[in-house]
């Protein structure tokens, strides 16, 4: 049987003080919907079954669902409750096929779970089968309703809620399967006659089951799933709960904290054992890194992949390739498009940008490599720049194998340095350098005498 998903984001989330929606508020440097589209991709429903219900901000939304994928959105122009804005995707709910409906702020919502769901649904032959959890302090969630004989019955939210029924400890978790037939039959039954004046989506249960539905429960076996983010102290303790669960992880798998202080890693960065990582590294994004590397202090990491005994220290990294046994840092930022390759060693205050380095390839310190393709075994002195843009177009630089660049030199692409070549420190290279020989391209020395005594500073001074 084909699923649809439906996610819930249009949000206002007022209470986050935010000029953005709730849902591109972030856990781990990932947006919320972020990860309730990973899991609900994960649970095997493809991006064009996917439809995002948006509000304000809508553009900022729609372009992050851009950048990870094809999902349609519907736009829920006035907030009128949860139900509301299900009518807005009713295109969704296609006869014949099972519908998961889910709010985009509750990240911690796993494949497994939403699997196991629907599982639980189809198998019981569920008209809707509501995922819930307990939880001893249910604070502002809505309370699982059964009748005398525990059947499931309803869903009543903490606003409406008697004192009675507030003594509920299984709530809902806002993750619904549904028969995509009764849930569209059931919603013209909404009404907004309640504490919030909103057309809520849990009513629906009631009405399928007076419509001789059949309503069913799913029990999260960690209720931890369920949580989400109201406010920015909520989303605090969201990241702080992510963070321990991915260190956790990782500890497992042999990875080594000296201090977790600073220390951020996403959901889906890949770490080999003995890695040590040090206070203040932040790794986030698609980043795999290889075993025995140190990375940290102050280190930032971003959809890398690395190898294995590599060295990182004060490094920002971005989009690049680093081999085995690299040692860079302090203060250097690889920009997108850099590959370092094996033994390569990067001093301080140097940035690589859209650059191959070849084999044990020193850039000392205090240089700017860009656009360029150097060999193996090349020395860069200190300060050495390759000039790559003219205003107009970047060009790029080619340095061939052993060669040496002398200190204070730049190199105005497009340039090539021949093997074994050598040019002099302080030269300004403007054509090409043929292999084993030395280039020195200085200006001609010219001294004024008694400069200091004419000078019109020294003169009005």
């Amino acid at each position: 049987m084909n699923c649809n998903a439906i996610i819930l984001a249009a949000g206002d989330g007022k209470r986050m003080n935010s000029s953005k929606p709730k849902v591109m508020c972030e856990v781990l440097s990932e947006p919320m919907i972020g990860w309730v589209l990973d899991s609900v991709k994960g649970a095997g429903i493809p991006d064009e079954n996917i439809g995002v219900i948006v509000g304000n901000g809508a553009e900022i939304v729609k372009e992050y669902l851009t950048s990870r994928g094809e999902f349609r959105t519907f736009m829920q122009k006035e907030r009128k409750g949860t139900g509301h804005a299900v009518m807005q995707a009713e295109e969704m709910l296609v006869s014949g096929n099972n519908v998961l409906v889910l709010c985009g702020d509750a990240p911690f919502v796993n494949s497994a779970t939403i699997a196991a769901a629907l599982n639980e649904h189809t198998h019981s032959g569920n008209d809707v089968t509501v995922v819930s959890a307990e939880f001893d302090d249910p604070a502002g969630y809505g309370r699982i309703i059964r009748d005398e004989n525990g059947a499931f019955s309803a869903i009543v939210e903490k606003k409406d809620c008697t004192l009675e029924q507030l003594q509920i400890t299984e709530i809902n978790s806002g993750v619904y399967w549904f028969r995509a037939d009764a849930l569209k039959n059931a919603l013209p039954g909404l009404s907004d006659n309640n504490a919030s004046g909103e057309f809520y989506l849990t009513d629906t249960v009631e009405i399928i089951c007076k419509n001789g539905g059949k309503a069913g429960i799913f029990t999260a076996p960690d209720p931890g799933v369920v949580l989400g983010a109201n406010s920015r102290a909520d989303l605090l303790q969201l990241n702080i709960i992510a963070k321990m669960a991915v260190i956790g992880k990782l500890l497992d798998d042999g990875v080594e904290f000296v201090s977790t202080d600073g220390v951020i890693i996403g959901k889906n960065v890949s770490i080999g054992r003995d890695t040590r990582i040090l206070p203040g590294t932040i790794i986030r994004g698609n980043t795999v890194i290889g075993e025995n590397c140190v990375l940290g202090p102050n280190t930032l990491i971003e959809n890398c992949k690395i190898g294995n005994s590599v060295t990182l220290n004060n490094v920002q990294a971005y989009d690049s390739r680093i081999a085995d046994r690299v040692k860079a840092g302090p203060f250097v930022q690889l920009r997108p498009g850099t590959v370092l390759h094996d033994g390569v060693k990067i001093g301080d205050f140097v940035e690589i940008k859209n650059s191959e380095i070849g084999i044990n390839t020193a850039v000392a310190h205090l240089t700017y490599v860009g656009d360029s393709d150097v060999g193996k075994g090349v020395n860069f002195g200190c300060g050495c720049v390759t000039a790559n843009y003219d205003g107009i177009n970047k060009y790029r630089t080619k340095i061939g194998d052993y060669a040496f660049i002398g200190c204070n030199t730049n190199l105005i692409a497009p340039v090539e340095i021949g093997e074994n070549a050598t040019t002099a420190a302080g030269s300004t290279i403007t054509k090409s350098v043929p292999p084993d020989s030395l280039a020195v391209e200085r200006a001609q020395t010219k001294i004024i005498d008694h400069w200091e005594k004419n000078s019109k500073r020294i003169k009005k001074a």
